[in-house]
């Protein structure tokens, strides 16, 4: 593709969206996300790249700088066109993307079931025609339709799809873009910015001037046309009245503004209108104008002047102009345009817009508004919209004139800001709050935010004390809410470990002890409660029969997908109980995936993969790994961190008990091995039993020894833990060996080695097969090409296929595209040399059988 005259010095550009488009004309997804700052080009590309897209389908969308923050709004510009296809799509999916779409009423959706129903539609669309997606100015874009937009874009793979966006940099945060291929646009070279300047400048043009002009527009290519258009005669012959650029932006914009001041005033107070309308609706601009009794007809004055375009929907030259429009303009006049928009919007079809609009048509106290806006919150968070519901209700408390009800609004908007992880404001909104008047239980909710926030921003060094002092002071006034307090007391101090300020972890247990239960019998939040308190006063071993009755009253409910239910994981694991543990995962993945719950999955995949990775089953380990880096990257530090360095670690590491051994330290390793068996003890589960067991046995002798490492290879053949049973049988294959029994010793090495080149835990499996070369026995090394690899994705869904999915079945449990699914089944018939998903049961089977002999030996 050859560019315009327009895109001076863009070959390289233009070439890649050539070829972003191609990629998707033959059938394979193109995600691109054109970054660089305002005015260099990402505009002018993007209309380029729609230009030279024949046969494919187009849907924009634009975000728009406004304090406007309605949920899914950018999102419903691009899918809006499509949404005929609905009813093409599964029944959760449907649903989740009519409610947040205010098509159909109902609970707030997951935000990520919305995705999903997202990228299930554009795949559907793109079924009849390739499909082109662009979005621009994405910085502005409302979270939700920002974060399912980044969403969609780490899914796409073989879907006939390309999308595209435009962001400025420097990129904001939270970035919803990370991860996606990026191209950066940086100024233009010395000769494309000459040759673009020619085009603006008639006359001679003063050598100097015309390096200036290049060198402080940074070869900007809107600075330097909209600098070339409005410079002097005297300014192009010598430079002597050119002014200093200063920034970009604002100069840009400023030229904006001058050209907009030569308009008629009809003309610019219609400009003003659209300027103040996020939507671009050509119609309810017409209907505004007449509001204010405007002549349409002036607005082919503002398109003549190339400021923005009239048509299907109103579309300004460049986000700078909708900018400088707005900025210039009196605050009556903002105000009178905002009321006029208001007039103008159907009450019934667009109730929230409406709202905003008369916010910001108000200029003092205004009661009616501020309800209004509370009603509009209200809907905003059944569709969503976390942060839509903080903006309307932040507005509506600066609306609100009695100074009580405003506290108690401050104190709900701040509430709702930080759900939205918005804490400058929520801060702000608690000073407001704390203005009151409010009564001693709201003062005591804003000391608790404010540990919280302290909690959310330091994960724990300051937020312990903070968190105990507003836990004791909600006691008398809200003995459920104090509990709940206690409780993240003690996960703060847990967290903070020994940077805790103030009261140390026996502290804050002791005083969450105090604290009144209720009556009995106790549930299991409150069980959990005291048992997390003993641990901290008591240790392990007072702590373990709390625990243990706690996590079996909470298995004995329904599933949940909550901060509790990531608790109790964390208790299963405490009790070395392997069976709560995949049982809680394992149910809390299915109830995730079956309800598109996906702001929690990542917490539930994390603890799964973990014991997948106790268990040796290190591909399946690695499959919900990547399933999770893919639901959201931003959400590895909230989880587990440690897990994709466990499963490193399992090439190579050995933990205390036989590090202390091997060092010649003994007494530490007898004192880490009576530390280990005290839990088995109290645990009683066969895991922490077999482990004891297996530390003792390092470091016995004689026939105490042998019984122990037997002892340890029984009670782990019981367990899911097959890592740990194969390092039961290496460790005592290395001890029978140096008991000179090497005929024995050949019988636990063997399967242990086994075992480990089978599970992909390879320095283990070094380690074996030296052992057994030590006892005689000749041992190849296993190379990669030794079994069948297949990724973990394709592992996934080479078993969800085996077990009678349809594609599109697979791609809603894995969140991807139906044609992705097929993408990676047929690279799976390949690998295990079938045709079809019927030799798919024979092909696993096999696989199967020869690993668990492995494994077991």
């Amino acid at each position: 593709m050859n560019p315009p005259p327009q895109l001076f010095g863009r070959t390289d550009e233009s070439e890649i969206l050539g070829q972003l488009l191609a990629d998707s004309r033959n059938g394979r997804s193109a995600v691109l996300v054109l970054r660089g700052e305002p005015g260099i080009g990402k505009t002018a590309l993007l209309r380029y790249l729609t230009g030279e897209a024949p046969g494919f389908r187009v849907a924009r969308a634009v975000g728009v700088e406004s304090e406007m923050e309605l949920p899914f709004a950018g999102l419903h510009q691009l899918c809006g066109p499509m949404l005929g296809r609905l009813g093409s799509l599964a029944e959760p999916q449907r649903r989740g993307l009519s409610v947040a779409f205010g098509l159909a009423s109902g609970d707030s959706p997951d935000r990520f079931l919305v995705a999903l129903g997202a990228l299930s539609l554009l795949a559907e669309t793109a079924e009849e025609q390739p499909l082109l997606c662009v979005v621009d100015d994405t910085q502005w874009l409302d979270q939700a339709s920002a974060q399912i937009l980044g969403f969609v874009g780490r899914r796409l793979l073989a879907e006939p799809i390309a999308l595209v966006f435009a962001a400025r940099t420097p990129a904001g945060s939270p970035d919803h873009l990370a991860g996606l291929p990026e191209l950066r646009l940086d100024g233009l070279g010395q000769g494309p910015a000459r040759a673009l300047l020619a085009t603006v400048t008639s006359g001679p043009l003063d050598e100097s001037v015309r390096a200036r002009i290049i060198e402080e527009t940074r070869g900007n290519p809107l600075a330097l046309l909209e600098l070339g258009r409005s410079l002097s005669p005297a300014e192009l012959a010598g430079g002597f009245a050119l002014p200093d650029t200063g920034d970009l932006p604002a100069r840009i914009e400023d030229r904006y503004a001058a050209r907009l001041g030569e308009l008629p005033e009809e003309a610019r107070r219609l400009v003003l209108l659209a300027a103040a309308d996020p939507v671009g609706d050509s119609a309810l601009l017409l209907r505004a104008a007449q509001v204010q009794g405007l002549d349409i007809r002036t607005a082919r004055l503002a398109v003549e002047s190339g400021l923005l375009d009239i048509g299907a929907s109103v579309r300004f030259r460049h986000p700078l102009v909708r900018s400088a429009a707005y900025r210039s303009a009196a605050a009556e006049d903002r105000r009178a345009a905002h009321d006029a928009l208001a007039a103008a919007t159907d009450p019934r079809a667009d109730p929230d817009r409406r709202a905003w609009h008369r916010a910001h048509a108000t200029a003092g106290a205004d009661e009616e508004v501020a309800r209004e806006l509370i009603t509009s919150a209200t809907r905003a968070l059944r569709r969503g919209g976390v942060a839509a519901a903080a903006a309307f209700r932040e507005r509506a408390v600066a609306l609100t004139p009695d100074p009580a009800e405003r506290a108690s609004r401050a104190l709900a908007a701040a509430e709702a800001k930080f759900a939205a992880g918005d804490f400058e404001a929520t801060q702000a909104l608690l000073v407001a709050a704390e203005i009151g008047p409010l009564d001693e239980l709201g003062q005591a909710q804003v000391q608790r935010m404010r540990a919280q926030i302290v909690f959310a921003l330091s994960r724990g060094s300051d937020a312990p004390p903070l968190l105990l002092r507003a836990a004791q002071r909600l006691e008398t006034l809200d003995a459920g809410l104090a509990r709940q307090t206690y409780l993240e007391a003690l996960v703060a101090v847990i967290y903070a470990g020994r940077l805790a300020r103030g009261p140390d972890a026996r502290q804050v247990a002791l005083a969450a002890r105090s604290a009144p239960l209720g009556s009995e019998p106790l549930g299991h939040p409150q069980m959990l409660l005291r048992g997390l308190a003993l641990r901290l006063t008591d240790g392990y071993l007072a702590a373990a029969p709390a625990l243990k009755q706690a996590l079996d009253r909470y298995r004995a409910q329904p599933p949940g997908l909550d901060w509790l239910c990531v608790s109790f994981n964390l208790v299963a694991m405490d009790l070395w109980d392997d069976e709560a543990w995949f049982e809680l995962a394992a149910d809390q993945v299915r109830l995730a995936r079956a309800n598109g719950t996906l702001s929690w999955l990542p917490f539930a995949l994390d603890y799964l993969a973990e014991i997948h990775i106790q268990a040796g089953e290190l591909s399946q380990a690695a499959a919900l790994m990547l399933e999770r880096e893919r639901i959201d990257p931003g959400t590895r530090a909230a989880t587990l961190p440690y897990v994709p360095l466990l499963l490193a670690a399992w090439r190579g590491e050995y933990e205390l008990v036989e590090a202390a051994v091997r060092g010649d330290q003994r007494e530490r390793a007898r004192a880490a091995a009576d530390r280990l068996s005290g839990i088995a003890e109290a645990s009683g589960s066969s895991w922490a039993r077999g482990a004891a067991a297996r530390s003792r046995a390092l470091l016995a002798s004689g026939h105490a020894a042998e019984d122990l490492y037997g002892e340890a290879i029984d009670l782990l053949s019981k367990t899911r833990m097959a890592t740990h049973l194969a390092r039961a049988r290496l460790s005592y294959g290395e001890w029978l060996r140096r008991e000179s029994r090497r005929v024995d010793a050949r019988d636990q090495l063997r399967p242990a080695f086994d075992a480990f080149a089978s599970m992909g835990v390879q320095a283990f499996a070094e380690r074996a097969r030296r052992e057994l070369q030590a006892t005689g026995e000749k041992v190849r090394r296993r190379g990669d090409d030794a079994r069948v690899e297949l990724t973990p994705q394709e592992e996934e869904i080479a078993h969800l296929a085996r077990d009678g999915r349809t594609n599109p079945e697979i791609g809603a449990q894995l969140f991807i595209g139906a044609r992705t699914v097929e993408w990676h089944l047929r690279k799976v018939f390949a690998k295990l040399d079938i045709s079809s998903r019927r030799g798919l049961d024979e092909a696993l089977r096999h696989r199967y059988r020869r690993s668990e002999a492995a494994r077991r030996g």
